[in-house]
């Protein structure tokens, strides 16, 4: 059952040789609207945290020269939130990890200064200035404000197996792990950005939450997903359906495997499972992305002994942020990895009934959160 929740899949997984060379993040994305004019913007919020083994007294950046020239790698939590659209931010606030109190252990959370995270409750503040975000080019970050106080209820999980369980986290297999407690969440509370106030509502917010850990990042780097979504064929909005793409070019001790997706799609309560990790189920997967001058797009098509989901998804570049991060060994191999929020896309969902493909529904999908990168790319 991919949408089993396990809670200690969220945990802190920092502990051995991830303590010294590893990340832990969790993300969250939903929808808001502005209290005095009803507008609609799609926030983000992530909570990372880095090599803990190797925590000082003040956060130590992997992009500092100084640091560099030492062989030295980055350790702190970095508190990073946003927001897409015409304007948009990715504002980070980091902390030295003596100063962050991490519960160990399920349930997670995380407290530092006036931030706090946990499965049910977010609250936080950033305000970078425009001089700070000039003068310290190593904290990757734009200037902005923005402040939360958000209440979570993660109504649908995904659950990848065996692939994130707990002997092959215990051995890390994989450079990169995923599980998404949250696909499908209802938020709820008060964001103040730039000096605007939004409201966000269960209903309204078409929420999402995951968490990634491990050692390395990954090359292609693919993430699409919504819960905003509307059958085509009969008008009616699908209120208990979420889908969920991940995932690029995994890595199991140090050696690529061919491009893969894990893929699900979780419609009015029945589950189809693309995940490629579950080899009984035969799944097949095609993938690619194209850059155009106004968007980019994504063309998805998995398939599995039972069934057949094809995707295309499009975000106008004009809404996206380059999202930045720095790997646990110091380096930045991301350098243009488009993220968004604004995605839209029609998904077609088949059964396959004695060898003939029957469709299920055609399905326009909006507030899609998406993602593309790849290494190097300038």
């Amino acid at each position: 059952m991919f949408n089993k929740h396990d809670i200690s899949r969220n945990s802190f997984m920092l502990h051995g040789p991830l303590a010294r060379l590893g990340y832990d993040w969790w993300w969250h994305s939903f929808t808001a609207q502005n209290v005095k004019t009803g507008a609609e913007r799609p926030f983000f919020i992530e909570y990372f945290i880095c090599n803990p083994a190797l925590a000082e007294d003040e956060p130590v950046f992997g992009q500092l020269p100084a640091n560099k020239a030492k062989g030295k790698r980055p350790s702190y939590l970095m508190v990073k939130a946003g927001f897409w659209g015409e304007e948009k931010a990715q504002l980070h606030r980091f902390f030295p990890l003596k100063n962050v109190v991490v519960h160990a252990k399920a349930p997670y959370e995380i407290k530092a200064g006036d931030c706090y995270a946990s499965d049910k409750a977010l609250k936080g503040r950033i305000n970078i200035s425009k001089e700070e975000a000039k003068n310290h080019p190593e904290w990757l970050c734009d200037s902005g404000e923005m402040e939360w106080d958000l209440t979570i209820d993660k109504q649908i999980a995904f659950n990848v197996g065996y692939g994130a369980g707990k002997f092959l986290r215990e051995i890390n297999a994989f450079a990169m792990y995923w599980h998404a407690e949250g696909m499908k969440s209802a938020y709820s509370g008060t964001i103040t950005c730039n000096g605007e106030e939004y409201r966000v509502t269960p209903e309204k917010s078409f929420g999402y939450a995951d968490k990634n850990w491990g050692r390395d990042f990954t090359s292609p780097w693919v993430w699409l997903s919504s819960n905003c979504l509307t059958s085509k064929i009969s008008g009616r909005q699908l209120t208990n359906s979420v889908f969920d793409i991940g995932g690029g070019r995994p890595k199991i001790y140090f050696m690529p495997l061919n491009r893969r997706l894990l893929g699900v799609f979780y419609y009015e309560g029945k589950e189809y499972d693309f995940n490629f990790s579950h080899f009984w189920l035969k799944v097949k997967t095609e993938f690619s992305f194209e850059e155009q001058e106004d968007k980019v797009i994504w063309h998805v098509k998995q398939e599995n002994k039972y069934a057949l989901m094809e995707t295309e998804v499009s975000c106008a570049k004009a809404t996206m942020l380059h999202v930045n991060y720095e790997a646990p060994d110091g380096s930045k191999k991301h350098n243009r990895l488009w993220n968004g929020g604004n995605g839209v896309g029609v998904i077609k969902l088949y059964d396959k009934v004695k060898g003939e493909l029957k469709l299920v529904d055609e399905i326009e999908a909006t507030h899609i959160g998406c993602e593309y990168g790849e290494y190097g790319d300038a």
